[in-house]
């Protein structure tokens, strides 16, 4: 899952600006694509906003649906930036990222701050907030089985990954899931995304991730020599250096034109 608080071993390997990965312009043209791989949280999962709402709301919140929506994207971002400029630390997140959403929501007391905390780590544990398909994520999967290419995801979780997608519908459409803490690897790490291409049988160039996070997912993949795209259906992460989707079906075929040379 690309939750922010399963992080305790998150780190990021070296400078992304030294690194040239960052603002290398988008590769013109790759060769055929033989496996598309995505995120989960955040990605293939979409975080409960309904949920996270009515609680806000119950607390005396005067808040809707598309606030919190904005609001957490923003929070979420806020800290992936953070975390690729901290480049020596291993870190972890989830005070921050608490705190960010509830400064997005106009929320300032700290008794409220702790209460949306504790509530947030304790629903629908160990999945979490990320418990329900994207609206779609099914159509997308298929649309890329249909083509032929190995479907599958890479996922910064905390062993919940696997459950998470069976419950939500979506394992059928995947040949493998590999979850951080199984492996022992996290995101940006190249090897965890080395691994993806053994499972799916194909060479990294071979390879498209699609991700929530321009540090972690796009710049991570790249590395790795897999092409990327960006997931960012709040449009939070602004213009990116690479190919951006709003939808699911959108990024799928985002992946396609990368391997056909069309510009994405």
């Amino acid at each position: 899952m690309a939750n922010p608080t399963d992080d305790s071993s998150w780190k990021w390997y070296g400078d992304p600006a030294a690194s040239g990965a960052v603002n290398s312009p988008v590769m013109a043209s790759r060769p055929p694509i033989r496996a598309v791989v995505f995120d989960a949280g955040h990605t293939l999962l979409e975080m409960d906003y309904a949920r996270l709402t009515a609680y806000l709301v119950s607390r005396g919140h005067a808040l809707g649906e598309a606030r919190v929506t904005e609001a957490e994207r923003r929070a979420r971002m806020r800290l992936d930036v953070e975390r690729a400029a901290q480049s020596s630390r291993v870190r972890t997140g989830e005070g921050r990222y608490v705190r960010y959403l509830v400064e997005y929501l106009g929320i300032v007391d700290d008794v409220e701050r702790t209460a949306i905390a504790e509530w947030r780590r304790g629903f629908n544990a160990p999945i979490g907030l990320c418990h329900q398909a994207d609206g779609e994520a099914a159509k997308a999967l298929q649309h890329a089985r249909d083509m032929g290419l190995v479907v599958g995801v890479i996922s910064n979780s905390n062993g919940s990954v696997q459950r998470a997608l069976d419950i939500a519908g979506l394992a059928a459409h995947l040949e493998f899931v590999l979850d951080s803490s199984v492996v022992g690897i996290t995101k940006p790490d190249p090897r965890i995304f080395e691994l993806g291409a053994r499972a799916a049988r194909a060479a990294p160039e071979e390879i498209v991730y699609i991700g929530d996070s321009y540090f972690v997912d796009v710049v991570g993949a790249r590395r790795a020599g897999l092409g990327a795209v960006l997931f960012d259906p709040g449009g939070v992460w602004g213009a990116r250096d690479c190919a951006v989707a709003t939808g699911l079906c959108a990024a799928v075929e985002q992946a396609l034109d990368q391997a056909a040379g069309r510009p994405s």
